[in-house]
């Protein structure tokens, strides 16, 4: 039952110099005009994470139209453009204040995520934020709680969300050009391609600690080769509202085999990192709203000393020396080699149809083996075979693509169907060039007699050796950084899966892992299916049915999770020293994968 707003002011005047934990007394619901503040969590001391808060607002007060939100895409989208505007007058509210309140949103950076921060429905608009909550060492600071949350926060939550004709023509160039870019990203597979780059797209970022596009003089604006140029049509104008742009021109990359060349320093890792982060929509502004992926690319990485568990790396790693299996290879301490192989086989397991690799973060002997090392060194006494000797049949058998940046080896040439060089960051089209090289030049390289047929056997993670307690709680899930998750007592290290941008996305991976844990692990169901499940989950419920806690949220809202993709949650799954699986080992006449 909800109180009124005038209520809570009472209450906090009444607890004002009394000891911290008086604060839990104001926990509940507290009605204003046009809507509800929620105070859901109360932190223990001044010291612990902030006290979790939700601001209900009526959505006909707001006078937000209808038409933004009639699918999940422009939910997302609009969702996302009411948290930054949340996030804005937030920032406004600190540089005024002479005392600046702990008060926040999870607005996110650059890209556009399905988020819990900001929940819009038919009837409601909620805004999800943390407030620390004033003291006085222990003591309750009753008289600016009440100034900030009966004043402050209801009415920079109401005028954030309130809706207006510049608001609207800001709101709709927003979630037009997400639009936009989840139309492109839905038509790469009719048009044959693994992303698309459009002309005067902006890929060099401020920094190496900023994700915000580079605003120098001298940065410059991408531009398509003629031969790669392909056109697509947009369902509304690229420059919003009033603009007249319906469709966009820029560079298609193939599906197949595409190698980036160029000297150092050119563009071509950063060509690839806009390709990895391109798998999202980004905001308006951002200089790579257009550089778009394949939603299921994925970024492929040697990562030394991770664990492996139970992955079938005998197409690229076989007939090791001490006799270890590799049709179901486990290690604790992975090489650099058999790393990048399990990685390589784990992202095709659960769907992966582009693999993006750098040479300057893999393993150069998974890579390629040249011909002075084949002639040194016997083909029985070497149990890799690099990728360059796959890399088309992934392509031909499996139907997963390949974006690879080298610098340093030209054996590619001989397997690429696509070649563009980067030069002072514009890329040239030079597949033929690149042809008639290898044909001048070859290499003298031999293919290797004994393969293993390319096949990638499933696995069957078991739920009993994922533990998410520690101490006295039953779960324990959080995540201190993007780059680290806490699953109960383990340690996650995650700083190899490039494309988890967000720290509320880790978060969200613990969670997701737990959830998928306790209904569908039972060591009979394959993870690639495991993960189905899931998403059909968060497809219908939305990211909210991560909360731990249960119900609708007014125990705790979770109101820091962004959803991730299946492929970093199956990556973070892969690096639980814990996990156990049960791995297929053969196939029945039908077809199926056997459990072992």
């Amino acid at each position: 039952m909800t109180k009124h707003l005038a209520d809570l002011a009472h209450e906090l005047r009444r607890i004002d110099g009394k000891g911290y934990k008086a604060y839990k007394d104001v926990r509940g619901g507290w009605r204003f005009q046009g809507g509800t503040l929620f105070v859901d969590h109360v932190q223990a001391d001044p010291f612990a994470a902030p006290s979790k808060l939700r601001v209900r607002c009526d959505r006909a007060a707001l006078r937000i139209p209808n038409d933004l939100d009639e699918n999940a895409t422009q939910r997302t989208a609009l969702e996302d453009f009411l948290a930054r505007r949340v996030h804005a007058a937030i920032g406004e509210v600190r540089a005024r204040a002479k005392r600046e309140p702990t008060l926040s949103i999870d607005a996110g950076g650059q890209a556009v995520l399905e988020r819990t921060a900001m929940i819009v429905r038919p009837d409601f608009v909620e805004a999800r934020v943390e407030v620390g909550l004033p003291a006085a060492g222990r003591r309750v600071l009753g008289l600016q709680a009440k100034d900030l949350l009966c004043d402050t926060l209801p009415e920079l939550v109401t005028r954030s969300l309130a809706w207006s004709p510049e608001v609207d023509a800001d709101g709709r160039a927003f979630v037009q050009c997400v639009e936009n870019q989840e139309h492109v990203r839905a038509r790469l597979r009719e048009m044959g391609l693994v992303a698309f780059v459009a002309d005067g797209a902006i890929l060099p970022r401020a920094s190496g600690v900023s994700d915000a596009p580079l605003r120098s003089r001298d940065r410059v604006p991408f531009e398509s080769p003629d031969a790669l140029r392909v056109t697509v049509d947009l369902p509304h104008p690229a420059d919003g509202p009033g603009g007249t742009a319906t469709s966009l021109t820029g560079m298609g990359v193939p599906e197949g085999v595409t190698l980036v060349v160029g000297g150092g320093y050119h563009g071509k890792s950063t060509l690839l990192r806009a390709l990895e982060v391109g798998v999202y929509p980004h905001v308006p502004g951002d200089g790579r709203e257009y550089v778009i992926s394949d939603p299921d690319a994925v970024k492929i990485r040697a990562e030394d000393r991770r664990r492996i568990e139970g992955v079938r790396i005998t197409p690229f790693i076989a007939d090791l020396p001490d006799g270890t299996d590799t049709e179901a290879f486990s290690t604790d301490e992975a090489s650099g080699s058999t790393s990048q192989a399990a990685a390589l086989i784990e992202a095709v397991e659960v769907g992966a149809r582009a693999l993006l690799m750098d040479e300057d973060t893999c393993a150069t002997n998974l890579m390629v083996r040249d011909a002075r090392m084949q002639a040194l060194v016997a083909e029985e006494a070497e149990p890799i075979t690099p990728l360059v000797d796959r890399v088309q049949e992934l392509y031909r058998e499996l139907g997963v693509s390949s974006v690879l940046v080298m610098g340093g080896s030209g054996d590619y040439l001989d397997e690429a169907d696509t070649v563009i060089q980067m030069e002072h960051y514009r890329p040239y089209e030079v597949t033929e060039a690149g042809r008639r090289i290898a044909r001048e030049m070859p290499t003298r390289r031999q293919r290797p007699g004994r393969t293993a047929a390319l096949r990638v056997a499933d696995r069957a993670p078991l739920a009993n050796t994922l533990d998410p307690s520690r101490g006295k709680k039953a779960v324990k899930i959080d995540a201190p950084t993007r780059e680290r998750l806490r699953f109960g007592r383990e340690d996650v290290d995650l700083r190899c899966l490039d494309q988890l941008v967000d720290v509320s996305q880790t978060r969200a991976v613990g969670q997701t892992i737990r959830l998928a844990a306790g209904r569908w692990m039972d060591g009979r169901t394959w993870l690639r299916e495991v993960l189905g499940e899931l998403e059909a989950v968060l497809d219908g419920e939305g990211t909210d049915a991560l909360n731990p806690f249960g119900g609708d949220g007014t125990e705790e809202h979770p109101g820091r999770f962004a959803r991730p993709r299946r492929h970093e949650v199956a990556a973070a799954l892969n690096r639980i020293r814990t996990l156990g699986v049960r791995p297929a080992v053969a196939q029945t006449a039908e077809g199926a994968p056997e459990l072992s």
